[in-house]
């Protein structure tokens, strides 16, 4: 499977760092050079600084906002090591997912981190809407949802979030730019046509601060048809002239690479013929 486009640039999630990931990274690093990665970027969760951005099963295990801290500390600090150890093997690109962005004080701190231990690039991520995550249980989405007057009004919120996180972050890449539809009961309420204007305006935002949006393959292993981005949003992001590149948001050994080949192809079936690292000064072609 060798091959010169084959990167990820959002994953390499990994159990000494993350409560909910199964494999250490040296591992997940194993299994990139197995399948002839030209580049793996390892993406650990940002800290998520505040105790109501604590998930339940970080509660049970007695996990605080100085537990998250220190584990990305160690990341920060292991990362940097193993991107040594493995050189002449595989190019590893160094970066952190910033996931909650909700004000200038949250940016001080992202911004702080990457400057503080090096890293090379931002993932942006949205899984937080005014202070509802959007991600975790059906529940937690329709508790979101009930709060913003329902789904489409949510779904037209995260969007505006994410333009907001992508112009005051200005992360190299945008991640899993549709999550808004994983939870979502009808996925026709998070694409209506105020959705899609509101997305499309997203789209523009990206653009302008040169983000690369992640081609996510987590919702294929799911089962779903299509990755993150869904063919509509596509469309629209190759009509506004945005840049890609793939994830596997991998969180084990198994996932490393999973479905990377399939999110090739549904690139070259809307038109996109390349992709694209962070600080890369051209595109990476899919034939």
């Amino acid at each position: 499977m060798s091959a010169p486009w084959l990167v990820s640039c959002h994953g390499g999630h990994s159990s000494a760092y993350c409560d909910h990931a199964f494999s250490p990274l040296c591992d997940m690093l194993d299994a990139a050079v197995a399948q002839g990665f030209a580049a793996y970027g390892i993406t650990e969760h940002a800290p998520r600084y505040g105790e109501r951005y604590l998930y339940n099963e970080e509660k049970a295990q007695g996990w605080t906002v100085d537990t998250l801290v220190e584990k990305f500390d160690q990341y920060a600090k292991d990362s940097l090591t193993l991107q040594e150890a493995y050189r002449g093997r595989l190019r590893i690109l160094r970066g952190f997912e910033a996931e909650v962005v909700p004000d200038a004080q949250y940016l001080e701190l992202m911004l702080g981190l990457r400057e503080t231990y090096g890293f090379e690039f931002l993932v942006g991520s949205v899984h937080y809407v005014d202070d509802f995550v959007i991600d975790y249980t059906t529940e937690a989405f329709l508790e979101a949802a009930e709060a913003l007057g329902g789904v489409e009004a949510l779904a037209v919120r995260y969007y505006q979030t994410v333009a907001e996180m992508a112009a005051r972050l200005r992360p190299e890449v945008v991640g899993h730019l549709d999550l808004i539809r994983k939870l979502a009961p009808d996925r026709d309420a998070v694409r209506t046509p105020r959705v899609r204007q509101a997305a499309f305006r997203t789209l523009e935002v990206i653009k302008e601060h040169g983000g690369i949006v992640d081609i996510n393959t987590t919702p294929l292993r799911r089962g779903d048809s299509v990755p993150y981005v869904e063919p509509w949003l596509l469309d629209a992001a190759v009509a506004t002239g945005l840049r890609f590149t793939f994830g596997d948001d991998s969180h084990s050994v198994e996932q490393v690479g999973a479905n990377i080949a399939e999110a090739r192809g549904y690139l070259l079936e809307h038109g996109v013929t390349e992709v694209w690292l962070p600080g890369g000064d051209e595109g990476i072609p899919l034939r």
